[in-house]
């Protein structure tokens, strides 16, 4: 049983993203809904919201109703479009200002011989 999330075109790096995402790879689902919610980086919040909707879709698609099973089997970020933007700068000059976006993409498993 696999349930996956994925959230795409979100407004944050996709490095920085990644850094989020590699405290909860392996996790139980619980426990990385708790690091995330304390995690300080702004990356939390939606790396959150992605693992929070794939435990839903573990819930309704395989009525999964044992959260403490699951746990973050695949969790990786990918980069998405960046947003072109210019700043003006010293002596008529412009400043090209790259605005990255991330899909962010989680999968829980259930742990062997338990369902």
């Amino acid at each position: 049983m696999e349930a996956r999330a994925t959230a795409r075109y979100i407004r944050v790096t996709p490095m920085k993203a990644r850094r989020v995402v590699d405290l909860v790879r392996g996790m139980n689902a619980t426990e990385a809904q708790a690091v995330l919610r304390f995690a300080p980086q702004a990356a939390s919040v939606p790396v959150g919201k992605v693992l929070d909707s794939a435990i839903a879709n573990a819930v309704h698609n395989y009525n999964h109703n044992n959260v403490e099973s699951l746990y973050v089997a695949e969790a990786f970020v990918d980069e998405g479009p960046t947003l072109k933007r210019f700043r003006p700068r010293a002596q008529g000059r412009a400043y090209r200002i790259r605005k990255r976006t991330s899909h962010i993409t989680v999968v829980l498993a259930s742990k062997e011989g338990t369902r």
